[in-house]
Protein backbone atom coordinates (compact mmCIF):
# COMPACT_ATOMS: atom_id res chain seq x y z
CA UNK A 1 0.00 0.00 0.00
CA UNK A 2 1.48 3.18 -1.25
CA UNK A 3 0.02 5.58 2.24
CA UNK A 4 2.59 3.67 3.99
CA UNK A 5 5.66 4.75 1.96
CA UNK A 6 5.07 8.23 3.25
CA UNK A 7 3.31 7.68 7.23
CA UNK A 8 5.87 9.16 9.69
CA UNK A 9 7.66 6.47 12.03
CA UNK A 10 8.05 6.38 16.08
CA UNK A 11 3.74 6.33 16.95
CA UNK A 12 4.45 2.38 18.20
CA UNK A 13 0.82 2.67 20.09
CA UNK A 14 -1.16 4.18 17.47
CA UNK A 15 0.83 2.84 14.71
CA UNK A 16 1.60 -0.78 15.14
CA UNK A 17 -1.30 -1.92 12.74
CA UNK A 18 -0.11 0.49 10.01
CA UNK A 19 -0.27 -2.32 7.74
CA UNK A 20 -3.99 -1.95 8.15
CA UNK A 21 -4.49 1.85 7.57
CA UNK A 22 -5.71 3.38 10.49
CA UNK A 23 -6.52 6.59 10.72
CA UNK A 24 -6.49 8.44 14.04
CA UNK A 25 -4.53 11.70 14.57
CA UNK A 26 -3.19 14.55 11.88
CA UNK A 27 -0.07 14.39 12.72
CA UNK A 28 0.68 10.84 11.74
CA UNK A 29 0.69 12.17 7.60
CA UNK A 30 4.24 13.69 6.12
CA UNK A 31 4.38 16.25 3.93
CA UNK A 32 5.52 13.85 1.38
CA UNK A 33 2.31 11.62 1.29
CA UNK A 34 0.13 14.54 1.34
CA UNK A 35 1.07 16.71 -1.78
CA UNK A 36 2.46 12.81 -3.77
CA UNK A 37 -0.15 10.32 -2.87
CA UNK A 38 -3.11 12.03 -1.16
CA UNK A 39 -3.61 14.99 -3.26
CA UNK A 40 -2.85 13.64 -6.78
CA UNK A 41 -5.61 10.55 -6.37
CA UNK A 42 -8.17 13.09 -4.56
CA UNK A 43 -8.11 14.27 -8.37
CA UNK A 44 -8.41 11.48 -10.13
CA UNK A 45 -11.83 11.10 -7.73
CA UNK A 46 -12.98 14.48 -9.44
CA UNK A 47 -12.76 12.74 -12.20
CA UNK A 48 -15.04 9.58 -11.14
CA UNK A 49 -17.49 11.66 -9.32
CA UNK A 50 -17.84 13.95 -12.87
CA UNK A 51 -18.47 10.64 -15.06
CA UNK A 52 -20.38 9.12 -12.05
CA UNK A 53 -19.22 6.46 -10.25
CA UNK A 54 -16.39 3.25 -9.85
CA UNK A 55 -16.13 -0.28 -9.08
CA UNK A 56 -12.79 0.00 -7.73
CA UNK A 57 -13.58 -1.34 -4.31
CA UNK A 58 -16.70 -3.61 -5.50
CA UNK A 59 -16.89 -6.16 -2.75
CA UNK A 60 -15.71 -3.81 -0.30
CA UNK A 61 -18.07 -3.79 3.03
CA UNK A 62 -17.48 -0.23 5.50
CA UNK A 63 -19.33 0.20 8.72
CA UNK A 64 -19.86 3.80 9.51
CA UNK A 65 -20.13 3.71 13.49
CA UNK A 66 -21.00 7.58 15.26
CA UNK A 67 -21.31 8.12 18.87
CA UNK A 68 -22.07 12.06 18.40
CA UNK A 69 -24.43 12.90 15.43
CA UNK A 70 -23.23 13.77 11.78
CA UNK A 71 -24.19 15.02 8.55
CA UNK A 72 -20.94 16.22 6.22
CA UNK A 73 -18.37 13.36 7.62
CA UNK A 74 -20.86 10.68 7.71
CA UNK A 75 -22.82 11.41 4.46
CA UNK A 76 -19.52 11.84 2.60
CA UNK A 77 -17.69 8.48 3.98
CA UNK A 78 -20.85 6.68 2.66
CA UNK A 79 -21.40 8.31 -0.54
CA UNK A 80 -17.43 8.13 -0.98
CA UNK A 81 -17.92 4.47 -0.59
CA UNK A 82 -20.60 3.77 -2.65
CA UNK A 83 -19.25 5.44 -5.66
CA UNK A 84 -16.27 3.65 -5.56
CA UNK A 85 -18.33 0.37 -6.35
CA UNK A 86 -18.24 -0.74 -1.84
CA UNK A 87 -21.33 -1.26 0.31
CA UNK A 88 -21.99 0.60 3.68
CA UNK A 89 -23.37 -2.88 5.50
CA UNK A 90 -23.96 -1.23 8.67
CA UNK A 91 -24.35 2.53 9.78
CA UNK A 92 -25.84 4.05 12.87
CA UNK A 93 -25.81 8.10 13.58
CA UNK A 94 -26.51 8.43 17.51
CA UNK A 95 -24.27 4.60 18.50
CA UNK A 96 -25.34 6.02 22.09
CA UNK A 97 -28.75 5.66 21.76
CA UNK A 98 -29.38 3.52 19.13
CA UNK A 99 -26.64 0.94 20.34
CA UNK A 100 -25.81 -1.85 23.22
CA UNK A 101 -24.09 1.25 24.28
CA UNK A 102 -27.08 2.20 26.21
CA UNK A 103 -27.06 -0.93 27.79
CA UNK A 104 -23.43 -0.38 29.28
CA UNK A 105 -21.57 -1.96 26.10
CA UNK A 106 -17.93 -0.79 26.34
CA UNK A 107 -16.03 1.00 23.12
CA UNK A 108 -13.34 -1.96 23.46
CA UNK A 109 -16.11 -4.76 22.93
CA UNK A 110 -18.31 -2.97 20.50
CA UNK A 111 -15.14 -2.86 17.88
CA UNK A 112 -14.13 -6.51 18.94
CA UNK A 113 -18.10 -7.72 17.82
CA UNK A 114 -17.58 -5.30 14.53
CA UNK A 115 -14.67 -7.27 13.55
CA UNK A 116 -16.06 -10.60 13.87
CA UNK A 117 -18.71 -9.03 11.33
CA UNK A 118 -15.98 -8.68 8.45
CA UNK A 119 -15.90 -5.29 7.55
CA UNK A 120 -13.17 -4.01 5.44
CA UNK A 121 -13.46 -0.26 7.10
CA UNK A 122 -14.87 0.98 10.11
CA UNK A 123 -15.65 4.58 10.75
CA UNK A 124 -15.85 5.71 13.67
CA UNK A 125 -17.01 8.93 15.45
CA UNK A 126 -16.17 8.75 19.00
CA UNK A 127 -17.69 10.87 21.65
CA UNK A 128 -14.21 11.01 23.97
CA UNK A 129 -10.73 12.05 22.86
CA UNK A 130 -8.98 9.10 22.34
CA UNK A 131 -11.58 6.89 21.52
CA UNK A 132 -9.80 6.24 17.99
CA UNK A 133 -6.54 5.69 18.99
CA UNK A 134 -8.57 2.47 21.96
CA UNK A 135 -10.07 1.28 18.42
CA UNK A 136 -7.31 1.14 16.70
CA UNK A 137 -5.28 -0.35 19.08
CA UNK A 138 -8.07 -3.42 18.75
CA UNK A 139 -9.06 -3.63 15.51
CA UNK A 140 -8.33 -5.64 13.13
CA UNK A 141 -9.50 -3.56 10.05
CA UNK A 142 -8.51 -0.19 9.46
CA UNK A 143 -10.20 2.47 12.09
CA UNK A 144 -10.56 6.00 10.21
CA UNK A 145 -11.27 8.52 13.17
CA UNK A 146 -14.45 10.34 12.02
CA UNK A 147 -13.67 12.87 14.94
CA UNK A 148 -13.34 11.74 18.79
CA UNK A 149 -14.36 14.53 21.63
CA UNK A 150 -12.14 17.81 21.80
CA UNK A 151 -9.48 15.34 20.33
CA UNK A 152 -9.01 15.25 16.14
CA UNK A 153 -11.25 15.28 13.24
CA UNK A 154 -8.01 14.13 10.82
CA UNK A 155 -10.09 13.60 7.56
CA UNK A 156 -11.59 16.88 8.10
CA UNK A 157 -8.17 18.18 8.01
CA UNK A 158 -6.76 16.55 5.11
CA UNK A 159 -9.70 17.78 3.12
CA UNK A 160 -9.68 21.21 4.84
CA UNK A 161 -5.68 21.53 3.01
CA UNK A 162 -6.68 20.27 -0.04
CA UNK A 163 -9.52 23.03 -0.49
CA UNK A 164 -6.70 25.52 0.49
CA UNK A 165 -4.27 23.96 -2.08
CA UNK A 166 -7.02 24.03 -4.47
CA UNK A 167 -8.04 27.89 -4.51
CA UNK A 168 -4.56 29.10 -3.84
CA UNK A 169 -2.46 27.13 -5.00
CA UNK A 170 -0.10 26.41 -2.12
CA UNK A 171 0.49 25.94 1.16
CA UNK A 172 4.07 26.95 2.03
CA UNK A 173 3.51 30.87 3.08
CA UNK A 174 0.58 30.66 3.92
CA UNK A 175 -0.75 33.22 6.51
CA UNK A 176 -4.23 31.60 8.68
CA UNK A 177 -6.80 33.50 10.87
CA UNK A 178 -8.47 30.10 12.86
CA UNK A 179 -11.45 31.86 14.75
CA UNK A 180 -13.50 30.65 17.85
CA UNK A 181 -13.51 27.79 19.96
CA UNK A 182 -10.33 26.98 20.02
CA UNK A 183 -10.08 25.04 23.17
CA UNK A 184 -12.65 22.54 22.36
CA UNK A 185 -12.25 22.21 18.43
CA UNK A 186 -11.14 19.24 17.43
CA UNK A 187 -11.08 20.38 13.86
CA UNK A 188 -8.64 23.24 14.26
CA UNK A 189 -6.41 21.02 16.34
CA UNK A 190 -5.85 18.33 13.19
CA UNK A 191 -5.36 21.44 11.05
CA UNK A 192 -2.80 23.48 13.16
CA UNK A 193 -0.55 19.65 13.07
CA UNK A 194 -0.85 19.44 9.50
CA UNK A 195 0.22 23.21 9.13
CA UNK A 196 3.13 22.37 11.19
CA UNK A 197 4.26 20.38 7.72
CA UNK A 198 4.53 23.12 5.81
CA UNK A 199 7.12 26.11 5.44
CA UNK A 200 6.26 30.01 6.28
CA UNK A 201 2.97 29.22 7.61
CA UNK A 202 1.64 32.31 9.81
CA UNK A 203 -0.96 31.63 11.90
CA UNK A 204 -3.44 33.88 13.98
CA UNK A 205 -5.37 32.03 16.93
CA UNK A 206 -8.67 34.75 17.35
CA UNK A 207 -10.44 33.35 20.22
CA UNK A 208 -12.02 34.67 23.67
CA UNK A 209 -9.40 34.50 26.26
CA UNK A 210 -11.06 31.46 27.99
CA UNK A 211 -10.70 29.47 24.75
CA UNK A 212 -7.49 29.59 23.43
CA UNK A 213 -6.01 26.91 21.40
CA UNK A 214 -4.20 24.40 24.15
CA UNK A 215 -0.76 24.44 24.61
CA UNK A 216 0.01 21.20 23.57
CA UNK A 217 -0.90 22.92 19.95
CA UNK A 218 1.47 25.67 20.54
CA UNK A 219 4.25 23.57 21.77
CA UNK A 220 3.92 21.36 18.29
CA UNK A 221 4.19 24.70 16.25
CA UNK A 222 6.83 26.18 18.32
CA UNK A 223 8.96 22.31 17.45
CA UNK A 224 8.21 22.67 13.95
CA UNK A 225 9.03 26.86 13.86
CA UNK A 226 5.94 27.66 13.19
CA UNK A 227 4.83 31.48 13.73
CA UNK A 228 1.69 31.51 15.63
CA UNK A 229 0.16 34.70 17.66
CA UNK A 230 -3.12 34.94 19.27
CA UNK A 231 -5.74 37.83 19.50
CA UNK A 232 -9.25 38.35 20.73
CA UNK A 233 -10.11 40.41 17.59
CA UNK A 234 -10.76 39.17 14.01
CA UNK A 235 -10.66 42.54 12.59
CA UNK A 236 -7.00 43.08 13.27
CA UNK A 237 -6.11 39.61 11.35
CA UNK A 238 -8.42 39.86 8.31
CA UNK A 239 -6.59 41.97 6.18
CA UNK A 240 -3.10 40.16 7.02
CA UNK A 241 -4.55 36.79 6.13
CA UNK A 242 -5.14 33.95 2.83
CA UNK A 243 -7.28 32.24 4.54
CA UNK A 244 -10.05 32.37 7.55
CA UNK A 245 -11.11 29.49 8.92
CA UNK A 246 -14.12 30.32 11.30
CA UNK A 247 -15.71 27.72 14.00
CA UNK A 248 -18.59 27.51 16.03
CA UNK A 249 -18.96 27.49 19.80
CA UNK A 250 -18.88 23.80 20.89
CA UNK A 251 -22.06 24.60 23.12
CA UNK A 252 -22.50 20.55 23.25
CA UNK A 253 -18.84 20.61 24.98
CA UNK A 254 -19.95 23.13 27.70
CA UNK A 255 -18.93 26.38 25.66
CA UNK A 256 -20.70 29.67 26.54
CA UNK A 257 -19.78 32.03 23.58
CA UNK A 258 -21.70 35.40 23.47
CA UNK A 259 -21.04 36.70 20.17
CA UNK A 260 -22.39 39.66 20.76
CA UNK A 261 -20.38 40.95 23.73
CA UNK A 262 -17.33 43.05 22.02
CA UNK A 263 -15.71 43.18 25.48
CA UNK A 264 -14.67 40.22 24.91
CA UNK A 265 -13.53 40.92 21.32
CA UNK A 266 -14.79 40.34 17.83
CA UNK A 267 -14.78 37.39 16.35
CA UNK A 268 -17.89 37.30 13.54
CA UNK A 269 -17.15 36.85 10.14
CA UNK A 270 -19.81 39.74 8.87
CA UNK A 271 -19.41 42.16 5.73
CA UNK A 272 -17.46 44.26 7.87
CA UNK A 273 -14.59 41.42 7.68
CA UNK A 274 -15.23 40.94 3.95
CA UNK A 275 -14.19 44.29 3.15
CA UNK A 276 -10.80 44.11 4.62
CA UNK A 277 -9.97 40.69 3.89
CA UNK A 278 -8.09 40.33 0.76
CA UNK A 279 -9.45 40.03 -2.78
CA UNK A 280 -7.58 36.48 -3.13
CA UNK A 281 -8.45 35.03 -0.23
CA UNK A 282 -10.95 32.34 1.36
CA UNK A 283 -13.00 31.58 4.27
CA UNK A 284 -13.52 28.38 5.44
CA UNK A 285 -15.69 26.78 7.72
CA UNK A 286 -15.50 22.66 8.61
CA UNK A 287 -19.48 23.36 9.75
CA UNK A 288 -22.22 23.41 11.18
CA UNK A 289 -22.30 26.86 11.56
CA UNK A 290 -24.53 29.04 13.63
CA UNK A 291 -24.08 32.81 14.26
CA UNK A 292 -20.19 33.27 13.91
CA UNK A 293 -20.71 33.80 9.86
CA UNK A 294 -23.59 36.21 9.03
CA UNK A 295 -25.45 35.05 6.06
CA UNK A 296 -24.49 38.05 3.88
CA UNK A 297 -20.88 36.44 3.71
CA UNK A 298 -22.29 33.32 1.83
CA UNK A 299 -22.96 35.29 -1.62
CA UNK A 300 -19.00 36.58 -1.78
CA UNK A 301 -17.05 34.05 -3.95
CA UNK A 302 -14.57 33.92 -1.65
CA UNK A 303 -16.81 31.79 0.94
CA UNK A 304 -16.07 28.00 0.09
CA UNK A 305 -17.73 26.73 3.29
CA UNK A 306 -20.76 25.48 1.46
CA UNK A 307 -19.00 25.02 -1.95
CA UNK A 308 -15.49 23.83 -2.67
CA UNK A 309 -14.81 22.44 1.15
CA UNK A 310 -17.93 20.20 0.84
CA UNK A 311 -16.38 19.25 -2.88
CA UNK A 312 -13.22 18.23 -1.28
CA UNK A 313 -14.84 15.87 1.82
CA UNK A 314 -16.02 13.62 -0.58
CA UNK A 315 -12.77 13.43 -2.90
CA UNK A 316 -10.36 13.23 0.30
CA UNK A 317 -12.61 10.52 1.38
CA UNK A 318 -12.92 8.57 -1.59
CA UNK A 319 -8.92 8.36 -2.40
CA UNK A 320 -8.26 7.63 1.44
CA UNK A 321 -10.99 4.62 1.32
CA UNK A 322 -9.12 3.66 -1.93
CA UNK A 323 -6.01 3.73 -0.52
CA UNK A 324 -6.85 1.51 2.70
CA UNK A 325 -9.08 -1.18 1.14
CA UNK A 326 -7.04 -2.12 -2.42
Amino acid sequence: MKTKKYLEEGRSSIMKNVNLGHIVEAQQFSRGWIENELFPLAKEMETIVGKGESNDLAGKRMITFFYEASTRTRASFEIAMEMLGGRVVFSTENAREFSSVVKGETLRDTIRVLNRYRPDVIVLRYHEEGGAKIAAEISSVPIINAGDGTGQHPTQALLDIYTIQKKLGRIDGLSIAIVGDLSRGRTVRSLSYLLGKFSDIKIYFVSPDSLRIKEDIKDYLRRHNIFFVETNDLRKAAPLVDVIYQTRAQKERGTVFDLSDETKGFFIANREIIDLMKLESIIMHPLPRNEEITLEVDEDPRAVYLTDQIDSGLFIRMALLKMILI
